[in-house]
């Protein structure tokens, strides 16, 4: 949408302009001005940094179904990382269903969804199919190395199901 931010992130002007800043602040946008442009189809912006403002926009909204495709796909690791503990924090009384790539990006999700050639290959928590023999998720997880696998794996330990 053409505009500014502002009006992107809250185009009927429901919320205040520091709880729009505090959203932008969150998903590591705090850099724009509510002010700036925004041209048709955030063409002025990179591909990170249109997905920070969707995610920014979503913060704001707070609803409680997120769906979520490669949030992270676009951004640098440190953002990445950044944006994942916001996830975790922000949404934690929500529901996010994430289609994502990267096993870290879900790897600590209550309930992980393995797809292979357009079909369901299992589902469950992360912690119990990286235990379980023939898994297609601990063959994914441990084709990425040891150190990787390991720390995947740590990471995985600390869902609470």
């Amino acid at each position: 949408m053409e505009g500014t931010v502002r009006s992107n992130m809250d185009p009927f002007e429901e919320k205040t302009d520091d709880e729009v800043r505090r959203c932008l602040a969150n998903a590591k946008l705090s850099a724009q001005k509510l002010s700036d442009a925004v041209e048709t189809g955030g063409r002025n912006f990179s591909a990170g940094e249109r997905q920070l403002l969707a995610l920014a926009r979503t913060l704001l909204h707070r609803r409680k179904i997120v769906v979520l495709d490669e949030p992270t796909a676009n951004v640098d690791t440190e953002t990445d990382n950044a944006v994942q503990e916001m996830l975790r924090k922000e949404f934690a009384d929500s529901t996010l269903l994430c289609i994502a790539h990267r096993l870290n990006t879900v790897i600590d999700f209550d309930r992980i969804l393995v797809m292979a050639d357009g079909k369901v290959a299992e589902y469950g928590p992360a912690k119990e199919l990286l235990q379980r023999e023939g898994s297609v998720l601990r063959a994914m997880v441990s084709g990425m190395g040891e150190l990787a696998a390991a720390q995947l794996t740590a990471k995985a330990n600390t869902v609470k199901n």
